[in-house]
């Protein structure tokens, strides 16, 4: 088994994270938090559902935004990716390209991401690796659009931990908590539940839009619950997260950097 601090270079939570200062020993995989299949719609006059395996496609709008379309017939408006630096360009397409993804055996939490990471326990009987996965996912989005990326079990770096983004923005200077008056832009990380104290979160989602108006992002989940158990899936006006009874609000988000 390779130590999750051995990160791969190639082209292309949850739960209770325990503060480390030295490089070696990664954490025990993380106790399996409370799920509620919470029924918040994914709102709006066009969003009614989370996006399923290969129902999602994009429709050009007038300038500078685009409908992304959630299959029988709902859609969300979305900025486009032209309208976008393109560093925010690249999270955004590659999270969209992931959506209706879901774990492998179903009912696991046997993923891709986190195998990407080294990360969780190898007894999936395949390729993946088992461990919930919000933060592998939205750490592997970014790395793949080329953002900066550190994956390691050590305080202020990225890792399996959903608090990790909130010590990274924190150490780079890209942490906007909620009463900042921060707008959300396209590619930032929205953190969730979080508890400084202990250093905890409950879960963290890609940021692919916003309206005016609304308390939350337009979001795109890696371990999502909304329309079944454990998938990448949308869901507009996030201000709660779907990982446990009453969904954790909202908490801030956490902006990229472009990497080397």
């Amino acid at each position: 088994m390779v130590l999750p601090d051995q990160r791969r270079r190639v082209p292309g939570e949850d739960g209770p994270f325990t503060p480390a200062r030295e490089e070696t020993p990664a954490p025990l995989p993380p106790a399996k938090r409370r799920r509620s299949r919470l029924t918040l719609g994914l709102l709006g006059l066009c969003a009614l559902g989370a996006l399923g395996a290969g129902a999602a496609f994009l429709t050009a709008r007038p300038p500078g935004y685009t409908l992304l379309q959630l299959g029988h017939g709902a859609s969300v408006r979305v900025p486009s990716a032209a309208s976008l630096p393109p560093l925010r360009a690249r999270i955004v397409s590659i999270a969209e390209s992931q959506i209706g993804y879901s774990t492998d055996p179903a009912s696991t939490y046997c993923n891709k991401y986190s195998a990407y990471w080294y990360s969780g326990q190898d007894n999936c009987g395949n390729a993946n690796l088992d461990e919930e996965w919000c933060a592998d996912f939205a750490a592997w989005v970014w790395e793949q659009a080329g953002a900066a990326v550190t994956y390691r079990y050590v305080n202020g770096d990225l890792n399996s931990s959903a608090a990790s983004f909130y010590e990274w923005g924190v150490a780079k200077g890209t942490w906007h908590p909620v009463g900042s008056g921060y707008v959300p832009v396209p590619g930032d990380v929205a953190v969730y539940g979080l508890d400084t104290a202990d250093l905890v979160a409950s879960h963290v989602a890609v940021v692919i839009g916003y309206q005016r108006g609304d308390r939350g992002p337009t979001a795109v989940n890696g371990d999502g619950d909304l329309t079944g158990f454990s998938l990448v899936e949308v869901r507009t006006d996030e201000y709660l997260a779907d990982t446990h009874p009453g969904g954790a609000p909202l908490s801030g988000y956490v902006s990229p950097s472009a990497g080397r």
